[in-house]
């Protein structure tokens, strides 16, 4: 499973890295939906997987409809469709919108 586990340095303090809960496409809309302008190199250190891996994401999720790039001058910025739904038959009935609502939502006290 390379490159499906997220940088050691992201654990938290004295917890254990093996799996996670989101997918990598997951963790590449969740830095977009943050910061839809950044480089995909910063995406790429926040996610921990490849520069190349987050380009091959990008490019599935532009083809799935999910992300549209748009070109400001030598950077690019991205437009998430919240409208879409989740592609798995299990959460198809959730939207892209939702999904990050939670995720990106600060913890309640």
């Amino acid at each position: 499973m390379a490159g499906s586990n997220p940088p050691a340095g992201n654990a938290p303090a004295g917890e254990a890295v093996g799996w996670t809960f989101l997918s990598n496409h997951t963790h590449v809309l969740v830095c977009l939906a943050r910061n839809p302008d950044q480089v995909l190199r910063e995406v790429a250190q926040q996610v921990g997987i490849t520069e190349r891996a987050v380009q091959r994401i990008v490019a599935e999720l532009e083809a799935g409809g999910v992300v549209r790039r748009e070109r400001h001058g030598r950077r690019n910025h991205y437009h998430l469709n919240l409208d879409a739904p989740l592609r798995h038959p299990l959460e198809r009935h959730c939207t892209v919108g939702e999904l990050l609502r939670s995720v990106t939502a600060a913890p309640e006290a």
